[in-house]
């Protein structure tokens, strides 16, 4: 019961942090100052693009959350190129952490993040459901984007799935956030409301939703058919972990 009041409210929570979003704006003239900071891009030519893509590397590297540069690409890109660049980013920084933890830093990334049972599990999976497992936790974050990064550099995963199912399943989220962003930069400049953005919108959030919960009941049936095969004893552990990832 509780876990489907927490669904039902999710929508709602959403419209309320957008509606505080564009207060805030407005008080702030955050439009004029994106305004400046989208200038700035722009004067560095093809540049811009390049330093936008390294500044996200850098601080998904860093373990520095993007949501801000995340939605500072639609105000400073547009829709279809800051999607892109951000895309690209992710990627890139997914990359990045991957690679530091398997190959240059893995005892001290394994001290760190290698007695968390969740990901013990995922250690697991992964094994048998690589690209399954890699696609359900990037769209159920189990843990923030910049964890899940390190994480999966200690798991068996090989690089070329994990960066593929990365890269595709970060997308609905990406596209909602940098299509938000855009909208809400272009309602602050022009005073009017871009409706063939806010019609993408309620596209792309629903269907993000759906997908979402699809790879959540995924995830329930990998769980629970390798609980059956494991036995009673370690298929508890596992219905525990995976009903830990599948009500993030």
């Amino acid at each position: 019961m509780d876990r489907e009041k927490t669904i039902r409210w999710k929508p709602i929570a959403f419209a309320g942090g957008l509606v505080v979003l564009l207060v805030t704006a407005r008080v702030f003239d955050l439009g004029e100052r994106l305004a400046l900071v989208r200038d700035w891009i722009e004067s560095l030519g093809a540049f811009g693009p390049a330093v936008f893509v390294a500044l996200y590397v850098g601080a998904a590297v860093a373990m520095v959350p993007g949501i801000a540069l995340t939605v500072g690409a639609g105000a400073l890109f547009g829709s279809v190129w800051g999607s892109v660049y951000v895309s690209v980013a992710s990627t890139l920084g997914a990359a990045g952490g991957f690679l530091i933890a398997r190959y240059l830093a893995r005892e001290l990334v394994s001290g760190w993040l290698g007695e968390n049972p969740t990901l013990r599990y995922l250690d697991e999976m992964t094994e048998k459901h690589g690209a399954t497992i890699v696609a359900i936790t990037r769209l159920v974050p189990v843990f923030p984007y910049n964890l899940q990064n390190y994480g999966y550099g200690l798991t068996r995963v090989p690089l070329g799935t994990y960066l593929f199912w990365s890269w595709l399943c970060m997308l609905p989220a990406t596209v909602v956030y940098v299509v938000g962003a855009d909208a809400l930069f272009t309602a602050l400049r022009d005073g009017q409301v871009p409706w063939a953005l806010v019609g993408a919108l309620a596209v792309f959030i629903p269907v993000t939703f759906l997908v979402v919960r699809m790879a959540r009941g995924r995830l329930g049936e990998v769980g629970g058919a390798d609980d059956g095969a494991e036995g009673p004893a370690e298929g508890s552990k596992g219905a525990r972990a995976a009903s830990e990832i599948a009500e993030v």
